[in-house]
């Protein structure tokens, strides 16, 4: 296991404007099991979801973002993998939504050693009514 540095940026958007933006930088640990790269990082209260562990899973281009801990109801999923349709619950205090994610791109530059950028790009559809198109980009040194 290797210790990292992460820099997560995330990119909501109406239409084509960029209507919000989050960026943090945590700390990290890199590993590799069976082809695939896992980088876990804790949130924190500026993410939002402070007190849960998130756990990435990258093989080839394709990610899955795991959330686990109280801030995160029983746990959150997100698969992303281009032109492919993920469905899954999104536990809210109000209730669990339908989630709905189609992803459009995904690019994984991590070298060899677990070193470079990840791009995500996704269209986000809750309950069938609120949909978006977000961003994701993470640097990991």
């Amino acid at each position: 296991m290797k210790e990292i540095t992460l820099k997560i940026v995330g990119r909501q958007y109406d239409g084509e404007n960029a209507e919000d933006q989050m960026e943090f930088v945590t700390e990290g640990r890199l590993y590799e099991k069976n082809g695939a790269t896992y980088l876990i990082y804790e949130e924190s209260e500026f993410s939002g979801f402070p007190g849960c562990r998130t756990s990435l899973r990258l093989k080839g281009d394709t990610m899955r973002m795991k959330r686990i801990g109280k801030e995160a109801g029983y746990g959150a999923e997100m698969e992303f993998e281009k032109g492919r349709r993920f469905v899954s619950k999104y536990e809210t205090p109000y209730g669990d939504l339908d989630m709905e994610v189609l992803t459009e791109r995904v690019v994984n530059n991590l070298n060899p050693e677990g070193i470079g950028t990840v791009d995500v790009e996704y269209h986000v559809s809750f309950d069938g009514l609120v949909e978006g198109r977000s961003e994701l980009h993470i640097e990991v040194s």
